[in-house]
């Protein structure tokens, strides 16, 4: 194997494959890519048995053939070279030349036979979809994603097909609801939705952030996701499992329903936290008559109090919150209001666009 390729090229190929190579695995094969050289240009493999980027690129290719090199290590060496274009060339016991200008490194590879083989997911119906829709919807979901690996059901997204060429997509960590509601016309051929999981829909988040207006395509085959666009395949398994019934935990409209400056709500909320107690972020938010009021109080620290002037004319309240849970979602608002409603103090929080709910947030109350 023998190819010349532009430094950029072999980086942008690298770089897609550094979230998604396994560092520390009982697989070493895990923490290579597969770099393979074809007559009309490079393929790049990245796969960690669950979810696997397939990059195509152009080159100078001499003499076709494939390795396995470490991804970490060659993308360091790519970063670093002092020319623009770089060659690449198999010796002896899968060793590997790189040379670009007056640098010259000589890396171990292996034998790509033992690089573990993708799922074939020509089954998958693809559609068309919009790339800067998809990632709105990722944005506006991800961070309500569970961490908790003992709930494997909640460690992803929710993808829902409705009916008029809408898909949901939902996320719940227990303690807050994320649900967005956008167009996304083509039949996906899904019975029911399914279910994303979080490191693939962060991969494919970065992939979307490349080029967000270009052309994409999705797809679902039984357990898998397959995303496709010019010159790159995504393929990710789905996490098997029946995700909660999401519905039952939005609240109808809210009792007391205010309209805050988001960028107002969101800078108190940031400043009124940092005396919040310990790592449980506990604010109290507080309605009175044309004032919403958040305070804080740490023994350790002290108290703290920010008021907002907003139209109000009902009975006073106070209701504990995570601020961290309120400022994620008011990171990824777009509109310069939001609509927060409360209902007593053990009922969720909803926030959402004024007199549009199709982006919904549910944060639960804490006591404090």
């Amino acid at each position: 194997m023998e190819f010349r390729i532009a430094a950029d090229e072999l980086k942008k190929a690298l770089y897609r494959a550094q979230g998604i190579v396994e560092r520390k695995t009982t697989m070493p094969i895990l923490a290579n890519v597969l770099v393979t050289a074809h007559k009309t240009g490079v393929t790049v493999t990245a796969f960690d048995l669950e979810i696997g980027i397939v990059s195509e690129h152009p080159a100078e290719v001499v003499k076709p053939g494939a390795v396995t090199l470490s991804a970490k290590y060659v993308f360091d060496i790519v970063q670093n070279l002092p020319d623009a274009h770089v060659t690449l060339k198999k010796l002896a016991n899968n060793y590997v030349e790189i040379s670009s200008g007056s640098a010259h490194f000589k890396i171990v590879g292996t034998a790509p036979e033992e690089y573990p083989k993708l799922p074939r997911e020509e089954s998958a119906p693809l559609v068309q979809v919009t790339g800067n829709t998809l990632l709105e919807m990722i944005k506006k979901t991800q961070f309500a994603i569970s961490t908790d690996e003992t709930r494997y059901i909640l460690n992803g997204v929710y993808f829902e097909p409705q009916q008029g060429g809408k898909v949901r997509m939902v996320a719940t960590d227990g303690h807050r609801l994320s649900l967005i509601e956008r167009e996304l016309p083509g039949d996906f051929k899904l019975k029911t939705g399914v279910i994303i999981p979080r490191k693939g829909l962060l991969e494919l988040k970065r992939l979307l952030d490349e080029a967000p207006d270009a052309e994409c395509q999705l797809g679902f085959a039984e357990n898998s996701a397959l995303f496709k666009k010019t010159g790159l395949t995504m393929v990710m398994r789905l996490i098997d499992g029946q995700f909660p019934e999401y519905q039952r935990v939005i609240p109808k409209e809210g009792e007391k329903a205010v309209l805050v400056p988001k960028t107002r709500l969101l800078e108190g909320l940031k400043r009124i936290a940092l005396l919040s107690a310990d790592k449980s972020y506990a604010v109290r938010v507080g309605l009175s008559e044309n004032q919403l009021l958040i305070t804080a109080n740490n023994p350790d620290l002290g108290e703290a109090k920010d008021a907002l002037d907003i139209a109000y004319r009902g009975t006073a309240i106070t209701i504990g919150f995570n601020a961290r849970y309120l400022i994620d979602v008011l990171t990824v608002t777009d509109t310069d209001e939001v609509a927060f409603e409360l209902g007593d103090e053990h009922s969720p929080g909803v926030l959402h666009a004024p007199g549009d709910r199709s982006f919904t947030a549910v944060v639960m109350p804490m006591r404090v």
